[in-house]
């Protein structure tokens, strides 16, 4: 006997209309006595048995893939000379490694600590990173996924500075009591050598060349400490702080920048005072006093070149006087200065040069500047040194990221025809050399890349300041992105309350753009005004009277270019649908997008209504207050604003519909987004239905303030329109064929289903118009609609039509007349659809899976009681397909289709700010993908099989490479470098010599690396012979054990015995 639950019978009644659906019968869902728990079928003679779902819990689990876009808050720099990759530390703690465009690995430390530097073992398959926990990791790359070997947490003393020469595996660590330690890298233990400073300074600053150590400290003195005799060879000493030192490749001479701007070079044989002394920037005093102190140069290289004058590169150092130029680098070459301008702070930057080797020539190519929001390479082997263009998908970072759609499984041919085109977009101006830092192997990069803005005409100066406080964004912000890769239609919304619609083609055009203007607004009531004026007829458009007409023309807040615009190939703007200023207030943002191409029709709503256009044919063919299209069928029986003045009503469909003015609502921060009108008008200020967070709060509030009483709703006037789709589907309960529809899902939870009727034949679509007309079903859940679905009558997810692309602008006169070819449904063309269908339903708060025809809800799961979706999809997974949901609450769930069946539902992410929410996604093939940063944007799988073979799908950062050899220095070998390796040796900084450092300085934590690293060769013969190498351990281990055991046992058997004759030898004197 099935136990009865009372209170799915209450959360049921809740959720239903008080009188039923109109016109939906069965269709009411909870209320009208279908209350089923989630999984079991709603009424005996369901299609349950059809369905044969294949999806277990064994088939999902969570794992992060992919990072895409700029690091966050960068802190720090390191590039690996022959591996030929790029690290970028943060301030979260978080490391960005960067090879070719397409190798991009993400690293985070546990602590979250934010990284301080950054040293590359080169040519080693290593990193090194300190962060401000003062603490040492030491990363092993030779791994698709880096993990850290050791760490070394220093206790007493703040890390400042490292330093790793080239082949040492010694690392030189300065600390802010001015103390230099040392550790080794093989072990990631201290030596026992100190190099101690008896005066507590803030920074040290060291650049190593052995059998020397020069040490810069910041208070201006610098020290050339010989390593082996263990005493200082030379001292200098400047007025002035010292930011950072560089070496001339011979040893003989080295730089020093300053803060007041000065760079100081200084000969060791005459370290008294500076062998030069320059202020770039500074102007010369004409009584030739020393010129005027500067901002200070925060960080300086110096590398020489074999047949020019050397480099001289630095940051910082500008003039005092010139406040508001922006961050720049300076370039110094011979007597030719350059400054290059840079658009946001610099954090670090980096000389690549042709030799990994420091007492050689350099001869520097590149440099890399890391900025707070962006990464810079510049050109050194050109005059004017000219930026490469950056091949990375990381320019994310030019405008906040506001949304994001997922697309797993594209046609075939639509990935190289979006990278052709997207590589003819090369800019003029870049340098036309490859991009240096080639490291690693992968195939991922960025296809094409699409600015909406280029449609509207640039505002100058001044403009939009009255608009400022309304739409506090940017104006092309985009909102809503809608793709159907068959058709290569694009669609995008933005914030401004636009469309655009663009189509895809391989050739140049130089058109105008179409633009179509739509009008949604409520009615106001109670407003007394005189008689409506007589508005003259606009070309192509048909204007209604109503109650509340203005006479004056508000201008739009964005302006469509006139003028005929060159498109390049690719996508090109086709049409431009923008919502009205009415009376001197904006339009309400759009809240809802659907496209389909087979139709020819582009919907989309918001808190007013709904718009239907016909891009074909660029006509308006619906625009409609959400009330409206309810008409008789509405549940709760609620009463438009104002009363109508004519009988065409809302069925009878003109190239532009009629115009109403309705009720304003604003998004004003703080405000709630409909009290500020309400109250200027003297109106009861009625219960609000808030669909999105106020602007002032979007970040870190996901309170919702929803009405659940019935009163209140009759009263909200109000419902948004949060969820299209078009389908062909079963309209009307008595429908014997699928046939176009439209379905709508709004803020309250209702779904109206609108008919589609198309002309007869394809060669009609252009002149005949398409009619709109609603269904009268109403169906109801829970909560503000997010999605809808259409299964086949077998469980097979049944697409929209669509039409097969052609290019609009072909040059065959033959494609251009050819007819449309249009795919009508998506299950295999043996399987028929059958006598009827399923409609899969998700809101806010569950999901309903009807039966179509009969509108009968076969199964119902309420999701989340006290939290809300943010985002739902139907996916499919393994030849299958199901529900895929994020909430609000950080969880990840899975339901199978059509049971509703709870499949996962892990409790993956914490949801802290509104940018997680907008932006989080599903795709098929288990994937999904969310901004974890303003600038970042992370890839996850929620599917088993890829988190099984995510090691195989990642890149390698380590490539073996032969390091260069170094050149044949001459006598240099002797003076300087070409015997240091004969000091870095055991000998000098090991335990015989140098000691054991104090306990008490630092603590060593072993990592997980080599376990990683076994992992991650576990699926080959490399982690076969791991495994074999370990068990070969392991037994040796135990076998040595054993042999240990059996000689301490014969060691104790002999003892035994020798105490056993002693015993006995005394026994007979004992008796005695």
């Amino acid at each position: 006997m099935k136990k009865f639950n009372f209170r799915k019978v209450l959360d049921g009644l809740t959720a239903s209309s008080p009188g039923g659906s109109g016109g939906g019968g069965g269709g009411s869902g909870a209320g009208g006595g279908s209350v089923h728990p989630a999984g079991t079928a709603g009424a005996a003679g369901t299609p349950r048995e059809e369905v044969q779902e294949t999806l277990t819990s064994d088939y999902f689990q969570i794992c992060k893939t992919v990072r895409h876009g700029f690091p966050y808050l960068p802190t720090a720099l390191a590039f690996d000379p022959v591996q030929k990759i790029l690290a970028i530390g943060t301030r979260t703690g978080a490391i960005r490694i960067l090879g070719r465009p397409g190798v991009d690995c993400y690293c985070q430390h546990e602590s979250g600590a934010a990284v301080l530097q950054l040293q590359f073992l080169i040519n080693e398959g290593a990193l090194v990173s300190a962060s401000a926990d003062d603490t040492l990791h030491l990363w092993n790359l030779r791994q698709k996924r880096p993990a850290i070997l050791h760490s070394l947490k220093f206790n007493r003393e703040r890390i400042t500075y490292c330093h790793l020469p080239f082949q040492s595996k010694w690392l030189y660590v300065g600390t802010e009591r001015g103390n230099t330690h040392i550790v080794n890298i093989e072990s990631f233990i201290l030596s026992g050598y100190v190099i101690m400073w008896n005066k507590a300074i803030e920074l040290i600053i060291v650049f190593v060349s052995l059998p020397q150590l020069l040490i810069g400290y910041e208070n201006g003195t610098v020290v050339l400490w010989d390593l082996r005799s263990k005493r200082a060879d030379l001292r200098a000493y400047y007025d002035e702080a010292i930011h950072s030192v560089a070496w001339h490749h011979e040893g003989k001479q080295f730089m020093c920048s300053h803060s007041d701007g000065s760079l100081t070079l200084w000969n060791l044989k005459s370290p008294n005072r500076p062998f030069q002394t320059t202020i770039p920037h500074g102007k010369i005093q004409r009584d030739g006093k020393k010129p005027e102190s500067c901002k200070p140069i925060l960080k300086v290289e110096y590398k020489t070149c074999k047949n020019s004058e050397p480099f001289v590169i630095f940051s910082g150092g500008l003039s005092y006087d010139k406040a508001c130029r922006r961050p720049s680098l300076t370039i110094m070459h011979g007597k030719a200065i350059t400054v290059l301008e840079m658009d946001h702070p610099i954090v670090d930057f980096l000389t690549l040069c042709e030799t990994p080797y420091p007492n050689e020539f350099q001869e520097p190519y590149a440099v890399v500047v890391l900025l707070e929001k962006d990464l810079i390479v510049v050109d050194l082997t050109q005059s004017n040194f000219p930026i490469f263009e950056n091949p990375y998908p990381i320019d994310i970072h030019e405008s906040p990221v506001t949304c994001t759609e997922y697309f797993a499984d594209c046609p075939p041919d639509l990935i190289p025809v979006l990278y052709s085109v997207g590589a003819k977009h090369k800019k003029q101006g870049y340098s036309n050399k490859e991009w240096p830092i080639s490291g690693g192997a992968w195939n991922l990069g960025m296809l094409y890349k699409l600015k909406t803005s280029k449609v509207f005409e640039k505002q100058k100066l001044g403009e939009g300041k009255a608009t400022a406080e309304i739409v506090e964004e940017d104006p092309f912000a985009v909102q809503m992105m809608y793709w159907c890769p068959e058709s290569r239609i694009f669609c995008v919304a933005g914030v401004s309350a636009y469309v655009v619609v663009y189509r895809f083609s391989k050739h140049e055009v130089n058109t105008e753009i179409a633009s179509l203007e739509v009008r949604l607004q409520y009615e106001v009531e109670d407003i007394i005004t005189p008689e409506p004026e007589i508005i003259p007829q606009v070309s192509g458009c048909y204007s209604w009277p109503s109650l509340f007409v203005c006479s004056c023309f508000v201008p739009l807040l964005l302006s469509v270019k006139t003028r005929p615009v060159r498109m390049p190939p690719g996508y090109q703007a086709d049409l431009v649908i923008q919502l009205v200023w009415v009376d001197g207030e904006p339009p309400q943002q759009i809240t809802s997008l659907a496209v389909n191409s087979a139709y020819g029709l582009v919907a989309f709503g918001n808190c007013n209504g709904l718009a239907v256009v016909d891009f074909m044919q660029k006509t308006v063919l619906l625009s409609m207050g959400t009330l409206d299209l309810y008409g008789s069928s509405d549940p709760y029986q609620r009463q438009p604003r104002s009363p109508r003045k004519s009988n065409l009503m809302f069925f009878v469909f003109l190239p532009v519909a009629f115009y109403s003015a309705f009720e304003m609502h604003d998004y004003l921060p703080g405000v709630c987004i409909c009290c500020r009108l309400v109250l200027a008008l003297g109106l009861p200020a009625y219960a609000c239905s808030i669909v999105f967070i106020c602007a002032e709060n979007r970040e870190n509030s996901f309170s919702r303030s929803r009405s659940s009483s019935v009163s209140s709703i009759d009263r909200d006037s109000k419902e948004a329109i949060t969820a299209l789709y078009f389908m062909e589907s079963f309209a009307r309960k008595n429908d014997s064929a699928v046939s176009p529809c439209l379905w709508v899902g709004t803020g309250l939870g209702m779904v109206l289903i609108l008919s589609l009727n198309l002309p007869a034949s394809d060669d009609l679509r252009q002149s005949e118009p398409v009619m709109v007309s609603p269904s009268g079903t109403v169906l109801t859940l829970k909560g503000a609609v997010l999605t809808f679905a259409c299964l086949d009558c077998v469980g097979t997810l049944t697409h929209p039509p669509y039409e097969v692309w052609r290019d609009p602008h072909s040059a065959d006169d033959g494609e251009k007349t050819r007819k449309r070819k249009l795919v009508m449904h998506s299950p295999s063309s043996s399987q028929d659809m059958g006598d009827h269908q399923f409609a899969v339903i998700c809101s806010e708060k569950q999901a309903k899976v009807f039966s179509l025809p009969s509108q009968t809800c076969l199964y119902v799961h309420n999701i989340t009681e006290t939290s809300f979706l943010l985002r739902a999809d139907v996916v499919t997974l393994c030849n299958s397909v199901c529900l895929a949901c994020f909430c609000a609450n950080g969880h990840i769930m899975t339901l199978s289709l059509p049971s509703l069946r709870p499949l996962l539902d892990i409790n993956y992410l914490p949801v802290t700010d509104m940018r997680i929410a907008r932006t989080f996604c599903f795709t098929n093939e288990g994937q999904a993908l969310y901004l974890s940063s303003p600038t970042e944007i992370q890839r996850l799988t929620y599917s088993q099989e890829m988190c099984d073979n995510l090691q195989d799908m990642l890149g390698d950062l380590f490539t073996p490479v032969e390091t260069p050899e170094a050149q044949n220095r001459g006598f240099l070998k002797g003076l300087f470098g070409g015997s240091g390796q004969a000091f870095d040796r055991e000998e000098l900084f090991g335990e015989a010599t140098a000691g054991k450092a104090s306990r008490s300085l630092a603590q060593h934590i072993p990592g997980s690396g080599g376990i990683e690293g076994m992992r991650g060769a576990a699926g080959g013969v490399i982690g076969d012979l791991t495994r074999a190498r370990i068990a070969l351990d392991e037994r040796g281990q135990k076998l040595g054990e054993l042999d240990e055991r059996t000689a301490s046992m014969m060691a104790s058997a002999e003892a035994f015995s020798k105490h056993a004759h002693e015993v006995r030898a005394l026994a007979p004197h004992t008796q005695n």
